[in-house]
């Protein structure tokens, strides 16, 4: 059962088990959206017939303007719902088990994956989407965290770490379907789409199971003092104003979140097409693009490290 009592902050333990769900999903990042999976399925959605053209819900698209423009799909919907949900949880002190339910969402659909051939298009896209619906939900939430756990002047060292957890242990399991996806032969395997659909399986299994260590340590919100003489829907509205509200209050805010906002879009967008780009276009082949990825994430972890000592060296922005 979880706990809603006062939390104790700058718990060692407490910090270990946060940074430990960045392992679980950061997984999902790097093998589903930006490696194994785009050149997964730009190689089996192209065919000698139908070139790079494949049959969704009786249109015909290009393949990687489908995946793309359902991902846009999946992170609008996620981006308008999200608002709402987190001031529910608030409201109801749920916010624990709303982490849990986009976890175990996305870890499922991207399990599913493991059955995407042609023959199950429609459906692997689907699983696609609520994957990366789960994903989103599921950082947002885990994020909201870091208030609760650290105190102000540990905020960015404890983030850093999370980052860094997230770096290594994406990094640890794409080097384990690394081999499954480059020696298939080490294994006996002779079906050519069986280590990249493994791969989205051992994703979904990591992402569930790793998430378990952050689900039995971290406590639960406690619900919103507001009105019991309002419904649900009604806490949820006020919750969701009171928030705002204080944002307006916040200038510095207001100046952040449209800034933040470009830097996001601009930095998912090279990320969800680089692949798509670098295979298509570049005809780079799948073990350059997953090795420079790689390489890419292994510079991050100090990245992630340098980014929090300058933010200790120069200072933070305060309101």
């Amino acid at each position: 059962m979880s706990t809603t009592i006062p939390f104790e902050k700058n718990n060692k333990k407490t910090i270990r088990s946060w940074a430990m769900f960045d392992w679980a999903n950061s997984v999902y990042n790097l093998v589903i959206t930006s490696t194994i999976f785009p050149v997964y399925y730009t190689t089996i959605t192209r065919s000698e017939a139908q070139g790079d053209r494949v049959n969704f819900l009786g249109f015909e698209v290009v393949n990687t303007a489908l995946i793309n423009f359902v991902l846009a799909a999946a992170y609008l919907i996620m981006a308008l719902s999200l608002p709402f949900l987190s001031a529910y949880a608030d409201a109801k002190g749920k916010k624990k088990q709303c982490m849990m339910f986009f976890t175990y969402s996305g870890a499922i659909a991207c399990s599913c994956l493991y059955f995407f051939k042609m023959e199950t298009l429609t459906f692997s896209i689907f699983m696609y989407a609520i994957a990366a619906m789960g994903y989103i939900g599921g950082v947002l939430f885990n994020n909201s965290y870091l208030p609760q756990i650290a105190t102000l002047d540990q905020q960015d060292r404890v983030s850093a770490q999370g980052f860094a957890y997230g770096y290594v242990g994406c990094v640890t399991l794409q080097l384990i379907c690394f081999v499954f996806v480059l020696k298939p032969e080490w294994f006996g395997i002779t079906d050519a789409s069986f280590p990249a659909r493994l791969s989205f399986l051992l994703v979904g299994l990591w992402w569930v199971g790793f998430s378990q260590i952050p689900f039995r340590k971290l406590p639960n919100n406690s619900p919103s003092q507001v009105d019991t003489q309002l419904s649900l829907g009604q806490k949820v509205m006020k919750e969701f104003r009171h928030v705002l509200g204080q944002i307006n209050n916040i200038p510095a805010i207001k100046r952040f979140l449209p800034a933040y906002f470009f830097y996001s879009v601009g930095v998912q967008t090279l990320m969800i097409v680089a692949t798509a780009f670098g295979e298509k276009i570049l005809n780079l082949g799948a073990s350059k693009l997953i090795a420079t990825i790689l390489l890419i994430q292994l510079i991050a972890i100090v990245g992630a490290i340098c980014m929090s000592k300058l933010s200790t060296w120069i200072g933070i922005l305060k309101y």
